[in-house]
C-alpha cells in the first residue's frame, strides 16, 4: 500500500452538553512532525494523541486541533496574555506607521483589543466530570485518526497509479533507446570513416596505431550499455517498491535521483538525434515522477 503524506479529516462529538471538533490535516515533511493545538488542561489527551499519531504515521507534518465549546453554563472567559501582547505590538506598529505617513488614528480602546479573535478564550470549570469528558474526547480521536489514515491511503492509491504509469513510460522509453543503438552505431561508424578519409586525403600518411586508439576511445565514450542496464535495474526496483507495504517515499525519492543521473548520462553520450530526443523524454517523465514522489509517505 502506498500512502500519501497529505490528508484531512474532522469529527465532532458531544458529552453532557459539551461539544467538540477534532481536525487533523497533514502536508509533506522530511520526517514526522506532529503538532497539536488543544485547550489548556488537556495534557493527558495531548500525550495520547501524539503517541497514537506517531504510531500510525511515518512521515509528514501533521497538525491536530481540538476545539471544545461548552454550553451556556459552566464556562468562564479567560484572557490569553501572549495573544494580547501580540495584538498590542501590532497596534503599536500600525500607529507608528500611520503617524510617519501623516495619518491620525482613533484611540485604541480595551474593547477593541479584547474583540480580536484569540485574545479571549473560554475556559472550563474544573470538576469531577472532566475525566469523563476527556475520555470521550480521546475515544473520538481514534475515529478521526482512522478517517485521516483512510484519506491518506485513498490519495496514496491515486499516487500509486500515477507512479506506476510513469514507471511504465520510463520502461518503454528505455526499450526505445535500446532499439536505437544499432542505428546509432552505423551512423557513428559512417561519420568516423568520412572524417578519417578527409584526414587521409589531406595528409601524407596515416598512423594505424593512432587510428585504432581513437576508435577505442570513441567506443568507450559513446557506449551507453551500462546506462541502459542501470535504467532497467531501477525500473525493477521501482516496481518492487510500489508493491511493498509500508513507507517507501524516501527510497523512491533516492531512486528518482538515480533515474535522473542515468538519463543525463544517456543524453550527454548520445551523439545521435533520435536517441537524444528519447533521453529528453526520459528526463521529462522522471522529473514528473519525482514531483509525485514528494507526496509519498
Amino acid at each position: 500500500m502506498v500512502n500519501s503524506m497529505t490528508g484531512f479529516a474532522s469529527l465532532g462529538g458531544e458529552y453532557q452538553g459539551i461539544n467538540w471538533v477534532w481536525e487533523i490535516r497533514s502536508v509533506n515533511g522530511r520526517g514526522l512532525d506532529v503538532r497539536t493545538r488543544l485547550p489548556e488542561g488537556y495534557d493527558g489527551v495531548e500525550k495520547f494523541v501524539k503517541a497514537a499519531t506517531s504510531k500510525a504515521c511515518a512521515r509528514g507534518t501533521v497538525n491536530i486541533g481540538l476545539r471544545v465549546k461548552q454550553g451556556a453554563e459552566g464556562g468562564a472567559p479567560v484572557l490569553n496574555l501572549p495573544n494580547l501582547d501580540a495584538v498590542i505590538d501590532a497596534v503599536k506598529i500600525a500607529e507608528e506607521r500611520a503617524h510617519d505617513m501623516g495619518l491620525s488614528l482613533a484611540v485604541t480602546r480595551a474593547a477593541d483589543l479584547l474583540s480580536v479573535r484569540g485574545v479571549i478564550e473560554m475556559a472550563f470549570v474544573q470538576s469531577d466530570e472532566d475525566t469523563g469528558l476527556q475520555d470521550a474526547v480521546k475515544a473520538d480521536f481514534g475515529q478521526v485518526l482512522s478517517n485521516f489514515l483512510t484519506a491518506r491511503a485513498d490519495e496514496g492509491a491515486s499516487l500509486k497509479a500515477i507512479l506506476s504509469a510513469q514507471v511504465d513510460q520510463i520502461k518503454d522509453l528505455t526499450r526505445q533507446s535500446t532499439s536505437l543503438i544499432d542505428a546509432r552505431s552505423a551512423q557513428t561508424e559512417a561519420t568516423f570513416r568520412s572524417n578519417v578519409q578527409k584526414i587521409i586525403d589531406n595528409a601524407d600518411g596515416l598512423d594505424e596505431a593512432r587510428l585504432t586508439q581513437e576508435l577505442a576511445i570513441m567506443a568507450v565514450k559513446s557506449d551507453v550499455t551500462e546506462e541502459l542496464d542501470r535504467l532497467d535495474a531501477h525500473i525493477k526496483a521501482a516496481q518492487e517498491l510500489l508493491a511493498t507495504d509500508g513507507p517507501i517515499g524516501r527510497k523512491f525519492d533516492f531512486l528518482t535521483q538515480e533515474f535522473n543521473r542515468e538519463a543525463n548520462t544517456l543524453c550527454s553520450k548520445s551523439n545521435y538525434t533520435a536517441l537524444t530526443q528519447v533521453g529528453l523524454e526520459l528526463k521529462t517523465v522522471i522529473d514528473q515522477m519525482r514531483e509525485q514522489v514528494q507526496n509519498v509517505e
